[in-house]
């Protein structure tokens, strides 16, 4: 069996480190915003640039809420994102009380389309959510350059593309806040929930410390309406140490996009994109093909864990199925669906398991 993904790898690989790190915080006595999660938030904000803090929250959807929480945003004001990325995202929006609206995908990054967007602009909308989707940048400066025109406020979803650059810059710089998530299959992955919020300005800051704790001020009164997000001292201690592993981690993924990109090549589908000016995180590895559910039976036949991200958009989830504006026109995103399939990635994964997997694939081509 090749599995999908292997978070139980990532530990071995680092299993001295972080047990180490786990018996600190046992030993410590102090379990929930301590010093592991302020030296984390410290490393990770440095880990970005000198102009930057962070706050650690307890997993990824909560950053999305209390990031527009954060903004100002209010009770059924529009966000616009797409319809394709995690139902996370959208649950996030909703969280804070907003109304998701769905923009398209560009038809070869997969991500957020400037001309969509643009289209989707009403006297509600308030915010932009692109999503960085499997590790690929957003056309950012097109979407910083709408959203400023417009007077919108942006938060990039990041929760796939850690570290991840476009232009030399790196996701999470753009926007007004950005949201990470550190779910295990991440690629910076703690062993269990967590996630964290970019945040370019002290202000900002401040007032997410706030909203992830009761909206508590120092004095432990409740300021603001709050909520209960903390990323307890365990996880912080295990994303310190995935953090310092997190380029070398990204780059095993890209070699081992180049090995897929080779042995695919010349093959009838097509493969993730990847631009001179940026820098990938290769989350996921997903290739678009006719047939992909033969395909996809094929692979599953012979033990290759392949996956769909996703089987649905969100849009077709029977929770949001015909409520959310923006869904009925979003061609690319109804037509990746219908062909996207996801190939086993993640660093400790054997160059033999990807060499048998595009055999595979080889195969089911020939027979087909």
């Amino acid at each position: 069996m090749i599995p999908f993904s292997d978070p139980s790898a990532s530990y071995q690989s680092h299993k001295d480190e972080i047990d180490q790190a786990i018996r600190r915080v046992l030993d410590s006595g102090w379990y929930v915003l301590g010093r592991e999660v302020e030296k984390f938030e410290e490393e990770f904000a440095s880990f970005h640039g000198t102009n930057f803090t962070s706050v650690g929250v307890a997993n990824g959807t909560d950053a999305i809420a209390l990031a527009l929480r954060c903004l100002g945003l209010e009770d059924g004001e529009e966000v616009i994102t797409v319809s394709h990325t995690a139902v996370a995202t959208v649950t996030g929006i909703e969280q804070a009380g907003c109304k998701p609206v769905f923009a398209d995908i560009d038809p070869i990054t997969r991500c957020l389309c400037s001309q969509s967007l643009q289209s989707r602009i009403s006297d509600r909308t308030k915010a932009i959510i692109p999503v960085h989707i499997f590790g690929q940048p957003c056309d950012m400066n097109s979407i910083m350059k709408i959203a400023r025109s417009n007077d919108l406020l942006v938060v990039e979803d990041c929760a796939q593309a850690h570290a991840a650059e476009t232009g030399g810059k790196k996701v999470g710089t753009f926007g007004d806040l950005a949201t990470f998530s550190c779910y295990p299959t991440k690629n910076l992955g703690a062993l269990g929930d967590g996630g964290v919020i970019l945040c370019p300005n002290l202000e900002k800051t401040e007032r997410l410390r706030q909203l992830r704790q009761y909206g508590w001020d120092k004095n432990r009164e409740s300021i603001h309406g709050g909520a209960n997000s903390r990323l307890d001292e365990l996880q912080a201690a295990v994303l310190r140490v995935k953090l310092k592993h997190l380029r070398d981690g990204n780059e095993k993924r890209r070699k081992l996009a180049d090995l897929y990109d080779d042995l695919l090549a010349g093959l009838p589908l097509t493969r993730p994109p990847r631009n001179p000016n940026e820098l990938h995180s290769m989350h996921l590895y997903a290739i678009e093909c006719d047939e992909r559910d033969n395909l996809l039976n094929h692979l599953h036949e012979r033990g290759i864990g392949a996956s769909l991200h996703y089987p649905l958009p969100v849009h077709r989830h029977q929770a949001y199925e015909g409520k959310i504006r923006g869904a009925d026109d979003l061609p690319n995103t109804e037509a990746f669906y219908d062909r996207n399939l996801t190939l086993p990635l993640f660093p400790e994964l054997k160059k033999e398991s990807v060499e048998k997997i595009a055999s595979e694939i080889q195969t089911w081509f020939d027979r087909s």
